[in-house]
């Protein structure tokens, strides 16, 4: 069992810059993918970025590129959200997510195959 607590989340005006934390805690494998997930008001949740544990190679979606970093501390068994440039249609509820057997291209994004799921912290950009 994985559990996982955001942090991190707030209201910024458009422009402004966030960081989200994701502690996670248990028996964790060491070779996961982790990463963040959101879901705006009326829409699907949809993938944000997500990082390999081992190799810290990430994956993250087009629109958000160039804007977010994800980055970890395996230490601290943490993975980490930064978000600049946030635009409106940022605002969503954010959530962290892990699963086994590392990131890949054509799947780090799918949702199905994440075991544990935090229970959200909450972005909201104002224009």
């Amino acid at each position: 069992q994985v559990h996982l607590v955001e942090s991190g989340g707030g209201s910024v005006q458009a422009g402004g810059s966030l960081r989200l934390s994701c502690l996670a805690s248990g028996a964790m494998n060491s070779n996961s993918c982790m990463g963040w997930f959101r879901q705006a008001p009326g829409k699907e949740r949809e993938g944000v970025a997500t990082i390999n544990t081992i190799t810290g190679f990430s994956y993250s979606a087009s629109s958000v590129k160039g804007r977010f970093t994800i980055s970890q501390d395996n230490a601290k068994n943490t993975v980490y959200l930064q978000m600049d440039g946030l635009k409106p249609e940022d605002t969503a509820m954010y959530y962290c997510a892990v699963k086994s057997l590392g990131c890949y291209s054509d799947s780090w994004s799918s949702q199905n195959l994440f075991e544990y799921w935090g229970q959200g912290t909450q972005v909201t950009v104002s224009s």
